[in-house]
Parts: structure tokens; sequence; C-alpha cells
């Protein structure tokens, strides 16, 4: 089964309460880990690095089947119930 990143964007209007969000990711089985994330730079050899993406502010992991299966975790996650953005993007399995 493929994993997916939830990426949190910075544009709800409250942070909410994420315990009981986790709790019951935990519990389905589907919570493979996440973090708040802090400040950053971007780094390239040659030339001058664009500027760090600094809307997203967390991310978590899950194990699940496919994108739509993704998109039902949505429910309860602070930041999409208040508002605001969560971007789903697939990690692929390589060989």
């Amino acid at each position: 089964m493929p994993d997916y990143l939830l990426f949190m964007h910075d544009d709800s209007i409250d942070d909410g309460d994420w315990g009981p969000y986790l709790e019951r990711l935990q519990r389905a089985g589907k919570f493979r880990g996440g973090s708040a994330i802090g400040p950053g730079v971007c780094i390239r050899k040659p030339g001058r690095p664009p500027k760090v993406t600094e809307h997203i502010v967390g991310f978590i992991r899950v194990e699940v089947a496919n994108l739509a299966e993704a998109r039902k975790l949505l429910a309860g996650n602070p930041v999409y119930e208040n508002g605001g953005t969560v971007e789903i993007r697939e990690l692929p399995k390589t060989p």
C-alpha cells in the first residue's frame, strides 16, 4: 500500500485540537508519522535557489490504498475543518 503526505498550509482560521484527530488515525492503523515544519532554506549548487515554501507548516504521513482514501482522512483534520488547505501527495514505492 502506498504512503501519502498530507501537507498543512498556513491558511486556516484556527489551529484546532490535533489530539483527537491524530489518535483516530493511529487507532485506524493509518498514521506513519508527522510533524510541524519550521524555517529552512533552499540550497542549489549552480545559480540562485528559489525561496523556501513558507505556507507549508506541517505534514502527516499516512498509509492508505489510494488518493480517494487519503481524502477521506481529512475529516477531523484541524486545518481542513477550519477552512485551510491540505495538499495530498503520494510517495511512490520505488524498487
